[in-house]
């Protein structure tokens, strides 16, 4: 395994990070653990989890499988702080002080450590002000609870306030950012990797297999799988608006670069993000053990100046052809996308 610098941090990071949303979901503890287990033996030291993934069940499983396995050390842990944790509740969510520091104390508890290696706001929140963030976490740095401090789906203008911010105050200041990334979409060419690149910001991108749409189990006429995640896109807003008709354009220009270097098309996709400039590890989310050993493929995959070139003309750069980017979606506010 390469390791690369996380941004300006000095903390080595495999150039995959193991996504552990879908523990607590479909995959079961025992599947979990395994899971964990295996990308650790084949390199991986990055894993990626947040309070809101089954309201607490992820956290769990992924403490469980450190504590089993004893590998805590080992690892650089990530988790998040935004999401609705109770229905009936009204300040169990957003990036206010009370929820971060209480989700802070619950998130060490669920994956029983001593310390979060980045904790990172998992959504912007316009109606609370940044220092009023900051100031949380910069305690929670302080305190030794947290050691780094990121963001997820912000906008390069939020990362950029937040700075001005910290070093006004004399704050900790957010060192990563987890933007949605992938062949589908990569608006965050625009302005988000250009100034995590001049900032150091680490940049640990989610969904780089677009929720499963660069994986050529969608066909073109062809209904989604039943078990699959986009079966489900009649009735959900976020899914439907994610499956555009341009998208099977772009799979089928995919499926020839992929048989022409012998990889499956997940690993192909996988691969242009994790050598795309400025992004430093990219979260896998493998459900099942063979879902794992395929994306642990895509390392083994080179990408030529030629590739590039073709995918840039079916998916130019800055563009997207299918919506990751974004932090809201009509009324269903405070819901994590994903």
């Amino acid at each position: 395994m390469e390791y690369r610098t996380y941004g300006r941090t000095g903390i080595q990071v495999s150039p995959l990070c193991l996504g552990c949303m879908n523990f607590g979901r479909k995959t079961t503890p025992d599947d979990a653990y395994a899971i964990i287990d295996r990308a650790l033996d084949a390199g991986i030291n990055f894993l990626d989890t947040a309070n809101v993934y089954s309201r607490g069940r992820s956290e769990e499983i992924t403490g469980e499988a450190l504590k089993r396995n004893g590998r805590r050390h080992q690892v650089i842990l990530a988790t998040k702080v935004h999401g609705r944790m109770a229905d009936d509740d009204p300040n169990a969510f957003g990036n206010s002080r009370r929820h971060i520091i209480e989700q802070c104390e619950a998130s060490l508890r669920r994956l029983q450590t001593d310390y979060i290696d980045i904790y990172q706001i998992h959504r912007p929140q316009s109606n609370i002000p940044m220092d009023e963030t900051l100031r949380a976490l910069d305690d929670l740095v302080r305190a030794g609870k947290v050691r780094y401090l990121g963001t997820s789906t912000f906008g390069a203008w939020q990362i950029v306030e937040s700075l001005w911010i910290a070093k006004e105050l004399g704050l900790n200041r957010f060192v990563s950012e987890q933007p949605p990334y992938n062949l589908l979409d990569r608006r965050i060419e625009r302005e988000l990797i250009p100034m995590a690149q001049t900032f150091g910001i680490g940049l640990m991108p989610w969904s780089p297999l677009a929720g499963g749409l660069l994986t050529g189990k969608y066909r073109r006429g062809e209904p989604p799988p039943p078990d699959s995640r986009f079966a489900e896109a009649a009735t959900n807003p976020m899914l439907k608006a994610r499956m555009t008709a341009h998208f099977y354009d772009v799979v089928e220009g995919l499926q020839p670069i992929a048989a022409e270097k012998g990889c499956t098309l997940s690993q192909l996709a996988l691969a242009w993000v994790v050598h795309q400039p400025g992004v430093h590890s990219a979260i896998i989310g493998p459900r099942t053990m063979e879902q794992l050993e395929d994306n642990l493929g895509a390392l083994e995959v080179a990408i030529t100046d030629e590739d590039r070139r073709r995918i840039d003309a079916l998916v130019p750069p800055g563009s997207a052809v299918s919506p990751f980017y974004q932090a809201d979606f009509g009324p269903h506010r405070h819901r994590i996308l994903v």
